[in-house]
């Protein structure tokens, strides 16, 4: 029983930030959660069940799916998802084969770092327009702008605080205490609409969609992958060091990138975003000891289960643009500094011409909305920077350009 109980605190921890993604992107968050429970049981039997960690929603991807949904449909930018999570599996054909190193040489900081800092800073402008009471695109005023701003910094504010003064469990869930606040002062100004939850019945089947493929959103989803694989590798290594283990010789990196790869392809199969293991959940397996992976296997149920509750989704679907707005601008920030974390903590460095190159272009082509079309197949945005790093990476010397800066301060320590 306390498994159980331990097991659903997991998925407590995980559910602000589960079903944030589906609420910001149009898809159904109670398909989210069923997406993250079926996903987390086939990373389980994947790897052999050896790693307490859980999958869900994956924030790299939000921006994609927006453009994916505009562009082309729901089932279409599945189909591209569908793509990105067979990235993954054979990523982890290639590490069986010829190891870890490959990631690092194909995927170094110098590539990776920009790119995640255009999937945070791209989507700026959706969290401005949302913290405004408006919807994505700021096409359309949805709330009182001057109350939505006050809501939406209301909500940031919670969400700061908590992460940085709170103690013990609450820290673990910023994300959700910012929804909280922010949602109790929506109803408080009488902004929250219910009708979604009065219509929906106690038990209902989510709304499930079928992948369609589409050459262009395979495309254009594929490069995605990039930033989330090696976000993977990441937090493989720090659920490594928390419990002692080593997951990156047993099961192996092979097996947990391939069981997040599938993960994600079963995701999409049912209209759910793609799966990324959860950071937060490592932080409350650190927290708690909790280190036996029969816990999240009932994390994964009880998401499931939620996902069939059709008040539960009514209820998410309620949630006021500026509350999602106010914890955006916190979210998509955090993102793009971990971008540039990645270079600053690989010591990148960028008074090289190679290096200060491709995070320039990468970053110009990210935010700047380049695209590149022949026909009807184009490629834009996060694709497009993602291919262009990993080409200028491949293609410019490795000596090109020298640093004269750091030369001519050594002439002046001499």
């Amino acid at each position: 029983m306390s498994t159980i109980l331990q097991g659903m605190q997991m998925l407590f921890v995980a559910f602000g930030a589960l079903v944030l993604v589906p609420l910001l992107t149009g898809l159904d968050p109670s398909v989210a959660l069923v997406g993250a429970g079926v996903g987390t049981l086939l990373f389980q039997i994947i790897t052999k069940r050896t790693v307490p960690i859980f999958l869900a929603s994956s924030f790299a991807f939000i921006a994609p799916i927006l453009y994916g949904v505009q562009a082309w449909g729901i089932p279409a930018t599945m189909g591209g998802l569908m793509a990105a999570g067979m990235v993954y599996v054979i990523l982890g054909g290639i590490i069986r084969v010829r190891g870890v190193g490959i990631i690092h040489k194909l995927l170094p900081p110098v590539v990776v770092g920009p790119v995640i800092m255009v999937i945070g800073l791209g989507l700026a402008p959706t969290a401005v327009n949302m913290a405004l009471g408006k919807s994505g695109d700021g096409a359309i005023q949805l709330v009182d702008g001057q109350l939505s701003l006050w809501i939406a910094l209301a909500s940031l504010f919670t969400t700061i605080l908590v992460s940085v003064y709170a103690k013990g469990f609450l820290k673990l869930l910023p994300i959700f205490s910012g929804i909280a606040v922010g949602y109790i002062l929506s109803l408080m100004f009488g902004i929250v609409d219910f009708t979604s939850v009065y219509q929906a019945s106690w038990f209902a089947l989510p709304n499930f969609t079928t992948p369609e493929f589409n050459i262009n959103a395979i495309l254009f989803m594929i490069p995605v992958a990039i930033a989330p694989a090696v976000e993977h590798v990441g937090d493989i290594l720090a659920i490594s060091n928390v419990t002692g283990k080593d997951y990156l010789k047993k099961p192996g990196l092979h097996r947990t990138i391939a069981g997040d790869g599938i993960a994600t392809m079963a995701a999409s199969m049912m209209g759910a975003p793609p799966n990324t293991t959860y950071s937060e959940v490592t932080g409350a397996v650190m927290l708690t000891k909790a280190y036996n992976p029969k816990i999240m296997t009932w994390s994964a149920v009880t998401a499931i289960i939620l996902g069939f509750v059709g008040k539960l989704g009514g209820l998410l679907q309620t949630i006021p643009v500026p509350v999602m707005g106010g914890i955006m601008m916190l979210l998509f920030g955090s993102i793009a500094t971990v971008g540039l974390n990645s270079l600053i903590k690989n010591q990148v460095d960028l008074h090289q011409s190679r290096n200060l190159v491709i995070v320039g272009v990468t970053l110009v082509f990210g935010i700047g909305g380049m695209a590149f079309g022949i026909g009807d197949f184009n490629l834009q945005g996060i694709s497009l920077c993602g291919i262009v790093a990993i080409l200028l990476n491949l293609i410019l010397p490795k000596e090109l350009g020298e640093s004269k800066v750091v030369d001519n301060a050594q002439i002046d320590d001499k």
